[in-house]
């Protein structure tokens, strides 16, 4: 009889607005929201946008360090059919024709690994999650959406539509997966949030889009601070749909805290909080994000898939924790 992996208590309780900003902190914003204008199993666009921004310590108006966006036309099978990123970087369009994943994060550093550390590069590092979850959003309009992706020959996900092992959430065994090995809708999980943007802090978000129809967004904020000689950080990330009534439902959240040592850029302490996930197995990825303490923050986007692969990790997880190997970069901004 084969193991059956640890479940838990679902994960149904969002953590609302961003926080307030504190004196002397720096924060990363970034989004990512898909829209279907030609509607679902055809190309649909992805707009990505960041922001750094920096809160002096003795008050004042925030102050922007750097923005960065992009438009991705993204065919069903995840290929970049255009892209035009903002500011304009000169080798851009070397990623047309590339599909998300593996392929086109090794692209993107290839072409713009001249801008590691930017907000602009890790939105569009981030192409690659947000376009494996977005579909995800089509699930709240319509109850065939999974025939129509089908019908329109759309890449599959896992290995060829196989998603056993993938992530701790689809262990071999676990009540995410179907018997012939793709993921459970039936199974599946989501919980309504609110607004991101703290009613007393509006200007603690980049602008964020309004959309009409189905339209799904990632979205992260990243916030650090110098407090006792460490490097405090707070995390949080989601991953959200629009519905036909006009709210939003989510179906990833996380919120994670850290301490760096700053001469070192070591990571000496890691919670990772599992707020919403879509199956009782996906909680368990939260307890081994901690083998990565005593990593260099900076080695993190090679780190986190070496220490934490398949049923060790979860993928959204990682993608959170990869970001982390920015903080350097943004450190500098600290005082």
């Amino acid at each position: 009889m084969s193991a059956v992996p640890p479940q838990f208590a679902w994960a149904r309780q969002s953590a609302g607005t961003a926080p307030l900003r504190l004196p002397g902190s720096v924060r990363r914003t970034t989004s990512i929201d898909s829209s279907w204008p030609e509607g679902l199993g055809e190309p649909w666009e992805m707009v990505g946008s960041a922001r750094d921004a920096f809160t002096p310590a003795e008050g004042g108006t925030l102050v922007t360090l750097a923005e960065g966006g992009y438009t991705i036309r993204t065919a069903p099978t995840r290929e970049i059919l255009a892209i035009e990123t903002r500011p304009r970087h000169p080798r851009d369009q070397e990623l047309v024709g590339v599909r998300a994943g593996g392929a086109s994060r090794r692209a993107l550093n290839d072409a713009m690994g001249d801008i590691r550390g930017t907000p602009q590069f890790q939105v569009l590092d981030d192409f690659a999650g947000a376009s494996l979850v977005a579909g995800w959003v089509w699930s709240l309009w319509q109850d065939d959406w999974r025939q129509d992706r089908k019908a329109a020959a759309p890449a599959k996900p896992g290995r060829g539509g196989q998603m056993v092992d993938i992530c701790t959430g689809f262990a071999a065994g676990a009540s995410s997966l179907e018997a012939d090995g793709s993921f459970s809708q039936s199974t599946q999980s989501s919980t309504p949030v609110g607004p991101l943007v703290h009613p007393e802090d509006p200007a603690g978000w980049h602008p964020l889009p309004e959309g009409n129809g189905p339209t799904m967004r990632r979205a992260r904020r990243l916030d650090l601070w110098r407090d006792n000689g460490l490097i405090r950080i707070d995390a949080g990330f989601q991953d959200s749909g629009t519905t036909p009534t006009g709210a939003r439902m989510a179906i990833h959240e996380y919120r994670v805290h850290a301490e760096v040592e700053p001469g070192t850029m070591r990571l000496v302490a890691l919670q990772a909080l599992p707020l919403i996930l879509p199956y009782r197995e996906c909680p368990g990825a939260s307890i081994k994000a901690t083998r990565l303490i005593g990593q260099n923050v900076a080695d993190l986007r090679e780190a986190v898939v070496e220490v934490l692969p398949g049923t060790l990790g979860c993928t959204h997880l990682n993608d959170v924790l990869r970001g982390f190997a920015d903080i350097p970069k943004l450190a500098e901004a600290l005082p």
